[in-house]
């Protein structure tokens, strides 16, 4: 799984730059407005992409800059704008949820090219493409609250303490979910395999 070691400095200027666009889009600047959606929309549509799913994050991602101008006067920069506007997104996310609880979460929800890295090499089987089937598989069946702290930080790099501030929790929570879900997904894989051996003993026998 792919991990970000990025120091924390070497976003400190983007933080500020993004911060201070929102700052002055509240007080009504339309350039700084338009700055600050075209600085911040990609993370947007990313998280939603991972925590929905493609088809679903154009329209999440609209509603999520809807309730920005609406947001962006009362924003007072007590976090990053880069952290606010995450924390907007994954609110957007979570209603979406709630109005769709009588319909399954979509199987295809993308946790792609971050989880595809750590297969990125053919081995010598030719099981890569499969195995990264398995591994969304297995991260789309976690319970909401680890999958999306595994997300945030082991997929889109967040440090546990931008991803607390994101979903509006304790560090100490974010890390217990992250190890819980990879807990999970050790336990998961070691049921797949388990079924497989018992498969293949079936076979020969």
């Amino acid at each position: 799984m792919h991990y970000r070691d990025t120091p924390q400095t070497d976003t400190s200027a983007i933080d500020a730059r993004v911060t201070d666009l929102a700052l002055r889009a509240a007080r009504g600047d339309r350039k700084a407005l338009n700055a600050f959606i075209a600085e911040t929309h990609d993370d947007v549509w990313r998280l939603l992409a991972h925590l929905a799913d493609r088809d679903r994050a154009d329209d999440l991602t609209q509603e999520t800059y809807l309730r920005v101008l609406s947001a962006l006067p009362r924003f007072a920069a007590r976090s990053t704008a880069r952290t606010w506007i995450l924390s907007l997104a994954r609110r957007v996310w979570v209603d979406s949820v709630r109005h769709d609880m009588a319909r399954p979460r979509s199987s295809g929800a993308e946790v792609s090219e971050e989880l595809a890295s750590s297969h990125a090499e053919e081995d010598a089987g030719g099981n890569t493409w499969a195995e990264w089937v398995d591994t969304r598989a297995m991260v789309d069946a976690l319970e909401d609250e680890r999958r999306e702290a595994l997300i945030l930080t082991q997929v889109l790099g967040y440090t546990y303490a931008e991803a607390a501030n994101i979903a509006g929790v304790r560090v100490g929570t974010i890390r217990s979910r992250v190890a819980r879900a990879r807990a999970d997904l050790v336990e998961m894989s070691r049921q797949k395999n388990s079924a497989q051996s018992a498969w293949q003993q079936q076979r020969k026998g």
